[in-house]
């Protein structure tokens, strides 16, 4: 694989972009949401903004950013490699924050919302920390 692998890095980091990107905007739009009637022309655009997000961006882009990120652990392997396995480890975190946004997600496209705007301004938070922590794992390489 050694002559794909900078090509696989590559596209793993331009997906990543794109994952954190849907990460770190859709509790922001859940925030607006919120803040509108439910029955509002305003609620039913969040509702088609967040869909699209999700599913034409913030999933598929997850997607491969973790298919391609097992390829290039296959390529360097775990052993020896400490940074890696806490790397992995906050990576899962910013997989169970997706599954949880989808599912915030379906309950405000629902009007089953049972989140206050404080609540998601909170959760955009946990992206962005365990951003910073997998950047500095992977860039200092710490242990």
């Amino acid at each position: 694989m050694s002559g794909a692998y900078p090509w696989i890095k590559a596209v793993h980091v331009i997906a990543v972009i794109a994952w954190m990107a849907g990460l770190l905007y859709l509790p922001r739009l859940f925030v607006y949401h919120t803040q509108v009637a439910a029955d509002s022309d305003t609620a039913r655009l969040f509702k088609v903004m967040e869909r699209r997000l999700m599913v034409a961006i913030t999933i598929p882009a997850g997607v491969i950013a973790s298919i391609l990120g097992l390829a290039l652990v296959m390529e360097i392997g775990l052993a020896g490699n400490g940074w890696l396995h806490a790397k992995l480890t906050l990576v899962v975190g910013l997989a169970v924050m997706n599954g949880l946004m989808e599912s915030w997600r379906r309950a405000l496209a629902a009007d089953r919302n049972r989140h206050s705007t404080r609540f998601f301004r909170m959760a955009n938070e946990v992206p962005t920390l365990l951003m910073i922590g997998i950047v500095i794992l992977v860039v200092v390489k710490p242990f």
